[in-house]
């Protein structure tokens, strides 16, 4: 399987696309309503008393608003923010650098939190905890503790698995955050204001066609946006129509359910190697040649929401709703 649209993993083109949308504010996101509530009354308090807002903790699938709602917090208090992922700081150094930069109520972002090495993440709870960094010069027997004092800041961790993390790393954060998928009007508002930025003019049917095909993720929402900005700026006089969208979905393979090839793969392997299940993930994995994770994280999740797949203690599998949508007949 290759890279396509429907996934929610970022690239590089995204990046560039999603920082031109990007809400500036809280009052400006869609969507995450508890979420919102939560997170703005802990950053008027916050402001008020003059202290770095507690460490946040942002989990769940990707493409959700994560590094948004981090620059979000960064505008709300006035504050400078800082971005790095957990594969980027592979030694206690690199952390020191990061942390010994920060200025009073900076933002320090750290995305995919659960891929910090050991070493590293227990460098970071004294620095949590008390805005203090202990770390160890040299090697035996020549090495030293030395203690540095931090200035007050904000730790932002982001991460799609919840559950990979340490008790002592979750334990440190004091505001804890799920993000979920988003309805189809929250993502048809999405639509409408990346469209109303990007000045592109579409129908309300032709925005509800995008939204229902976006899975929830506002991240795939933008990029299907973007696809059918071309095929509407080359072929259709620039505006969005339903004949436009049929075009657009037909070149991506994309059906009115939201499923590309890949999707439909998976189904499709299920039913016709293993009967449509009980079977395992990492046998499902196999036969597709892809990994565990890929399934686990890309795929399952769409199809599990749409009532596709179902997941049971002895395996996966396929549901009779999928089965009249691939137009097969169950055995």
């Amino acid at each position: 399987m290759t890279d396509n649209p429907l996934q929610a993993e970022p690239t590089e083109k995204d990046s560039v696309f999603d920082l031109t949308l990007r809400p500036p504010s809280l009052a400006e996101f869609v969507g995450q309503e508890l979420l919102k509530d939560t997170l703005g009354l802990a950053l008027t308090a916050a402001s008020k008393r003059k202290e770095p807002l507690d460490h946040l903790l942002l989990y769940g699938p990707p493409g959700l608003g994560k590094t948004t709602l981090s620059y979000i917090v960064a505008h709300e208090l006035g504050s400078n923010i800082h971005i790095t992922s957990g594969p980027a700081i592979t030694r206690a150094g690199d952390l020191a650098s990061l942390l010994t930069n920060l200025e009073s109520n900076d933002v320090l972002f750290i995305d995919e939190i659960h891929r910090l090495n050991k070493t590293v993440e227990e460098t970071l709870y004294s620095a949590m905890e008390e805005y203090r960094l202990d770390i160890i010069l040299g090697k035996s027997p020549a090495a030293r503790s030395v203690s540095l004092d931090l200035k007050p800041f904000t730790l932002v961790g982001a991460t799609t698995k919840y559950g990979s993390l340490s008790s002592p790393i979750r334990t440190r954060f004091g505001l804890i955050q799920k993000l979920s998928f988003y309805n189809t009007a929250e993502i048809s508002e999405i639509i409408k204001r990346s469209a109303t930025l990007l000045g592109v003019k579409l129908g309300k049917e032709s925005l509800h066609q995008l939204a229902i095909r976006s899975r929830g993720i506002p991240r795939i929402a933008n990029r299907l946006l973007r696809r059918a900005r071309d095929m509407a700026e080359i072929k259709y006089d620039g505006v969005i129509s339903l004949d436009s969208l049929k075009e657009t979905f037909r070149l991506l393979k994309i059906d009115e359910l939201g499923l590309d090839d890949s999707d439909r793969d998976v189904l499709r392997t299920i039913i016709e190697h293993h009967r449509g299940g009980p079977v395992g993930v990492q046998t499902i994995a196999s036969t597709l040649s892809e990994d565990v994770e890929t399934i686990e994280e890309v795929y399952e999740p769409f199809l599990m929401a749409s009532g596709l797949l179902a997941r049971t203690k002895t395996g996966r599998i396929v549901t009779d709703k999928a089965y009249q949508h691939l137009g097969l007949t169950k055995k």
